[in-house]
């Protein structure tokens, strides 16, 4: 079987992600894959350097997460168990005691012009970001850069 890279052509990441501002412009979602004892909390802002805080959505009740995943080990060796939330309930933060929790939010919920997220975190927490469902492909060297 054939495969394809992934980077530039279907999705963009970064690696060490708490409490690093990012752009969702050119990508149609993006995907937080958290770990560690703590609380993760989204954020969104206009500009890079702009004032994050409780977005400003479309179509929903003030929150960004109505579904997320978790697992209670980050090794792979255990099966997730998938949270959907009351219908039109939406939530800026989920709280794990260990293990891991994915989440994804899409560009379509944002009002205009924030476009920055940011996923903050207390002591412990690790997030890494897939931008994904890119809107034009590229290669590597030629992404956008993120977090500017």
């Amino acid at each position: 079987m054939a495969g394809q890279i992934g980077l530039g052509r279907v999705l963009n990441t970064i690696p060490i992600a708490a409490g690093a501002g990012f752009t969702m412009r050119g990508a149609s979602s993006a995907t937080f894959v958290c770990t560690g004892n703590d609380t993760f909390t989204l954020t969104v802002a206009s500009s890079f350097g702009g004032s994050y805080g409780t977005p400003q959505t479309t179509a929903i009740g003030g929150g960004m997460i109505h579904e997320y995943a978790t697992n209670s080990a980050t090794n792979g060796t255990a099966a997730w168990a998938n949270t959907v939330l009351a219908y039109g309930s939406y939530v800026n933060a989920v709280t794990i005691a260990s293990g891991t929790v994915v989440f994804t939010v899409f560009t379509s919920q944002f009002a205009d012009p924030n476009c920055y997220l940011k996923c903050s975190v207390g002591a412990s927490g690790l997030v890494t970001v897939v931008t994904h469902d890119l809107t034009v492909q590229r290669s590597p060297e030629n992404l956008q850069i993120l977090g500017a």
